[in-house]
């Protein structure tokens, strides 16, 4: 045994580390997707980088941002794609390799390329598109039949966003009086957790047994980053297959995302969806109050031709009383018993007959 050669680890270490700079010396672009992320002001940023297969994780190493180049890179990384790196996002590196004799294989991270995580969140975006077209999912809410005046609605938002007040704020307080009844789910609304935390928020409403009219997912503008998760196919396939309308309001005016896709509807602000609700109120108002005109012309109509055949009937009594034709210079004859006799023949001489004129009476003898 002690005859055998052999080298110290920190030899071997030192083998592997010339080895292993050896192959990959100057720095090299790489993408990867960071998995776990620890920064502090004014310190480094350590990363957790690593690969995933169909059958899971193929590769992982760490990787350092030295503090100096630190302050550099997440500044400029903020300004080009309008958030902050984070825990999920698939990214584009400028690394050099490493090797310590003490800590092994490491990555020191020297440039961020923003472009390519917007590019590669727009490629994702698109296959999402296309999966759930082939699935038949993105016109199924469309087949929803919804009330015509909607009062129960379920509210997917952050509680303390300011889109969800401005949306309570708008619905409540309208001009016309409506009345509504909103009920808050409460969910996450960026970030990697989000599209699992408005999965389970549209599965209590779901669950809550109350008949809602509409569920409104809220949540009002951020970076395209911020809002990547509104592009997640697990949270659109959700909502494609949700039995009750859904409608959307996420980010600005030049964004879409897959969930608008799939929604029942969506709009661009949470004030216009408060919108949409009121005027769904104001039609079905207008409707009843066409209706209701349209009900009481027909009873005047209807009053008015009674009226005006009370009138003709009026007109034809008045115009065949009696007292009316001796105004006009007629008379009329009865014989004793005051029957009106109408012929000379229907008197004998001697008979008394009675002329009735418009202003009195003369008894006269038949000779």
């Amino acid at each position: 045994m002690m005859g055998r050669e052999y080298i110290s680890l920190f030899e071997l270490q030192s083998a592997l580390k010339d080895g292993i700079e050896s192959i990959v010396p100057s720095r090299v672009w790489v993408k990867a997707e960071i998995s776990a992320m620890k920064a502090r002001r004014g310190s480094h940023c350590y990363l957790e980088l690593s690969e995933s297969g169909e059958g899971g994780m193929v590769a992982k190493v760490k990787a350092v941002v030295w503090a100096n180049n630190w302050r550099i890179l997440e500044t400029a990384f903020r300004e080009e794609a309008g958030t902050d790196l984070a825990e999920g996002m698939n990214v584009l590196l400028q690394v050099q390799v490493t090797y310590s004799q003490l800590y092994g294989l490491s990555l020191v991270v020297w440039d961020i390329d923003a472009v390519y995580t917007l590019g590669e969140a727009e490629r994702i975006r698109r296959e999402t598109l296309a999966r759930l077209e082939a699935e038949g999912l993105l016109g199924l809410q469309k087949t929803l039949e919804p009330v015509r005046v909607p009062y129960n609605i379920a509210v997917i938002s952050a509680e303390d966003a300011a889109g969800y007040r401005d949306f309570l704020r708008h619905l409540h307080e309208n001009e016309y009086g409506f009345a509504f009844s909103t009920t808050l789910f409460p969910a996450k609304m960026q970030g990697q957790d989000a599209p699992a935390s408005m999965r389970e928020a549209l599965e209590s409403v779901a669950a809550s047994g109350v008949g809602f009219d509409y569920v409104m997912i809220l949540r009002g503008g951020g970076s395209k980053l911020d809002l990547a998760c509104f592009d997640d196919y697990t949270l659109a396939a959700a909502i494609a297959t949700f039995p009750i309308p859904v409608m959307t309001a996420v980010g600005h005016d030049q964004d879409f995302h897959v969930c608008d896709a799939v929604a029942y509807d969506f709009v661009k602000t949470p004030t216009a969806l408060a919108d949409r609700m009121l005027e769904a109120l104001i039609a079905e108002d207008e409707a009843v109050s066409y209706y209701g005109t349209r009900l009481k012309l027909a009873f005047m109509t209807k009053i008015n031709a009674m009226g005006f055949r009370i009138d003709l009937l009026e007109n034809r009594i008045l115009s065949a009383d009696p007292r009316n034709l001796l105004k006009r210079g007629y008379t009329l004859i009865t014989d004793g018993s005051g029957k009106v006799r109408k012929k000379a023949s229907d008197f004998a001489s001697g008979d008394i007959l009675e002329v009735l004129f418009s202003d009195g009476n003369v008894k006269c003898k038949v000779l």
